[in-house]
Parts: C-alpha cells; structure tokens; sequence
C-alpha cells in the first residue's frame, strides 16, 4: 500500500449521522486516487459517530472539547509520513477529481504551500446553490476584502502549516483566514478551476448560523496583519467588505429556501 500523502482532518460532535456519513463516503471516494489517512476528531461518548469513523477506516481522536482551532490541531498532531492537510467540516463533502488536481499540484512546486480550488454551496438535500471560485484573486484580497478561499477542499504542505504553530486555538470563526494569511509569506497560493469540496449552506452552520460574530473575528484577524501605519484607517474598508459579504450571505441563504 502507498504512503499517505494527504491528511484529512474531519471534527465532529457526533449530532449529524447521515451527513457525517456522506462525508466519510466522500473521503473514501479521494482515497482512490490519493493515499490518505482520515483522521475523526469526536467527543469520547458520540458512540455512533465513532463507529462510523471506524467503519470507514478513519484515526479516531479524542475532541479536546477547546473549540473548533484545537479540534483541527489535535488532528494536524497526529500526522505522521502525510504531507498535507485538508479539512472537510462533518456535514460537507470532498470531490476526488479536484482534491486529485491541487495535491498534484503542491507535488510539482516545492515553492507552493496552498492549492485551492472551487466550491460548491449545497442544501441539504445536495441540490447546488452557487460555486465560490474566485482563482488567484483570492490571495491578493486575503488582507483586504473577504476570505474566498474556500477551508474545505484546501490543500495545504503540512511543514508549512507547523513552521507558523497550526491554528490559533483562541479562534473560533475565522481561523482558516488567520492561517492564509500567515501562510502567504512562506510561499506561494497556486488555484485551479476545479471543484475540491462542496459546503453544505443551512442555518446550523457557525459562520452562517453567527455571521456577525465571524465578521468582527475576521476584522480583528486582517487588521493584525497590516502594516501599523495602516491599521487606524482599516474600518473604511474593513466594514463596507463585512457589509457586502452578509448581504451576499443572505443572497445564498434566500436561494437555497427557493430550492427543494
């Protein structure tokens, strides 16, 4: 058997069965075309969710009940030979084919740290509400505008992810946009025009489910990273973006009610 190459960390409370089981199908499904190990981060008495896990062949890890940050760390600690990382959240889905394409391409650049792809927004059901994918624009935008790189179906080099202390365990919302932007000094962002995960768009979902929250989490986050000069002018754009992107939340939300 090949050695893995990719880690798929995937925390769970356990309260979501037959989506977490999707999920796991879904990993079961990359792991045709890349070595991987599934690694199951779970609250020790969520017993059904556990033998999920199990039954799909996933590391079961012991949530350290800390928050969402220590969860994905506690998953990024047990890598061992893999060399990269994607999360995937317990009610979302990978897509093999794109998750194929972007570890290919972290393995041709030594120099690239991240590879993000497209996204589909899904209901419940799975019906497609929209696709985020705005390519290598992403990047620039990180310390400026939205996050549009898409944490589920993300890759990212392992080495890289533990050269800046994985994620920040005191953040709850916006952690993945914290690491982006750390990450942006330690190499380069390469983006393709392929589906890597789809995410699935109800009201259960923490950023949806507490977008305001999540909007000043990641106003804090991007002010952190400018030059200090700047920092005292940040609301004048900082809050039109936060603005814009609930209005653009609410346009998806009010789409997937319109779907079966």
């Amino acid at each position: 058997m090949a050695e893995p190459k990719l880690l798929v960390v995937l925390p769970t409370l356990g309260t979501r069965l037959d989506l977490l089981a999707e999920a796991l199908d879904s990993c079961v499904d990359v792991a045709q075309s890349v070595p991987l190990t599934v690694v199951v981060i779970v609250p020790k008495d969520a017993s059904k969710a556990r033998q999920l896990a199990k039954n799909a062949g996933a590391r079961i890890i012991d949530d350290p009940g800390t928050g969402m940050s220590a969860a994905v760390n506690a998953g990024l600690a047990s890598a061992t030979s893999e060399r990269y990382y994607v999360w995937v959240g317990d009610d979302d889905r990978l897509v093999a084919r794109g998750i194929a394409g972007l570890v290919y391409e972290l393995e041709k650049d030594d120099n690239a740290v991240v590879a993000h792809g497209q996204c589909h927004y899904i209901t419940h059901s799975g019906s497609v509400i929209g696709t985020s994918g705005a390519g290598a624009l992403a990047r620039f935008l990180l310390p400026w505008g939205p996050n549009l790189i898409p944490h589920p179906g993300t890759i990212v080099r392992i080495s890289a992810l533990r050269s800046i202390g994985f994620f920040d365990p005191a953040l709850n919302y916006a952690l993945d946009l914290d690491v982006f932007l750390k990450l942006r000094g330690r190499g380069t962002f390469v983006s393709r025009p392929v589906v890597s995960a789809q995410f699935r768009w109800h009201p259960e979902s923490l950023t949806v489910a507490d977008r305001h929250a999540s909007s000043v989490e990641a106003m804090a986050i991007k002010r952190s990273h400018l030059p200090t000069w700047v920092r005292p002018l940040s609301p004048l754009w900082h809050w039109p973006v936060a603005w814009a992107s609930m209005i653009a939340s609410e346009m998806v939300s009010a789409r997937a009610r319109r779907l079966p």
